[in-house]
């Protein structure tokens, strides 16, 4: 199971040593700069999903019918026919079929997305909070797929297990149907500075302004950032032995590798060089099917062992 963290990655750990010595005529040394032997992010190995990847979807909770088209309108985009304008969600797709995918096996084909079938509990049958084993069953009833991706997205009254503490969403994978699940949770009302940012101010660090959301619904918005970077990380590593760094407990995926990067010149709490709609003052660095924008991570280029951006 691998989630999306709060927390900023890819952080080298740097110790300066202090060798100078003190005593009469004794010459001084300078401070040492010692980096640790990290892991990289490579490939263990594991499968990936590849060529025609159904994903469905289980809305949990209230989602108006603006905000589910913001959703499908993404997953539609990522291999759409439909000449786009550029940069796109389409390719920032391919980008990971280049990079990963394509890597495995010897097919030649390349790997598309394909919207299934949706279902809603508006309900909320299981009640306003959730339990990560809730989450699970919500995936197998929503009708688990082999090479397939479900996703079970709830909505801003709905609180779930470790949500805004410690995960904004996670991927996870059923060996027994060889199955594959993500949930992300609408940030909206709890805690949008940790899982809606930078459509909305940071509940720590520089607070810089928010950007403008894309399509005007930060939680939904902030939704979209967190599908596409557990997206990438489920093809690319399903179930715990494909393309990632660190520990399987707790791994750096294709995106989760590049947390926080979005255009050029990104750092810890600046998404970098992004293009606005002069109509709106939104910030987005991909377009999207039924003219749609969205903001879509940065990926780690395990060929460069670098974060590369749309814009």
């Amino acid at each position: 199971m691998a989630f999306f963290s709060l927390n900023k990655t890819l952080i080298q750990i740097l110790v300066l040593l202090v060798t100078a010595t003190f005593s009469v005529g004794a010459r001084p040394r300078i401070l040492e700069l010692w980096v640790p032997e990290t892991d990289l992010l490579t490939y263990h190995n594991g499968a990936v999903l590849q060529g025609n990847i159904p994903v469905s979807i289980l809305w949990y909770g209230h989602f108006t019918s603006n905000q589910k088209s913001i959703v499908t309108d993404f997953l539609l985009s990522l291999t759409s026919t439909a000449q786009a304008s550029t940069p796109s969600v389409s390719q920032w797709w391919r980008t990971i079929d280049q990079l990963y995918l394509s890597k495995v096996g010897n097919n030649g084909q390349p790997s598309q997305v394909y919207l299934g079938n949706q279902g809603s509990d508006e309900s909320c049958s299981m009640g306003k909070y959730l339990t990560m084993s809730q989450i699970s069953q919500l995936a197998a009833k929503a009708g688990l797929q082999q090479g397939g991706i479900t996703l079970v997205l709830t909505a801003d009254d709905v609180a779930v297990e470790e949500f805004c503490m410690n995960r904004c969403g996670l991927h996870a994978s059923d060996q027994s149907t060889k199955s594959t699940y993500i949930w992300v949770g609408n940030s909206a009302s709890q805690c949008p500075g940790q899982c809606a940012w930078p459509f909305h101010q940071p509940m720590y660090g520089p607070q810089n302004p928010p950007l403008g959301a894309p399509n005007g619904d930060v939680g939904i918005d902030g939704m979209v950032i967190n599908i596409a970077s557990l997206l990438a990380g489920t093809v690319t590593n399903p179930f715990g032995d494909g393309y990632f760094q660190g520990s399987k407990e707790a791994p750096l995926e294709a995106a989760t590798a590049c947390q926080g990067m979005y255009g050029k010149g990104a750092y810890p709490g600046y998404a970098g060089q992004l293009q606005m709609d002069p109509t709106d003052g939104c910030s987005y660095n991909a377009y999207g099917a039924n003219s749609r924008k969205y903001l879509l991570p940065g990926l780690f280029d395990p060929s460069t062992s670098t974060c590369s951006t749309l814009v």
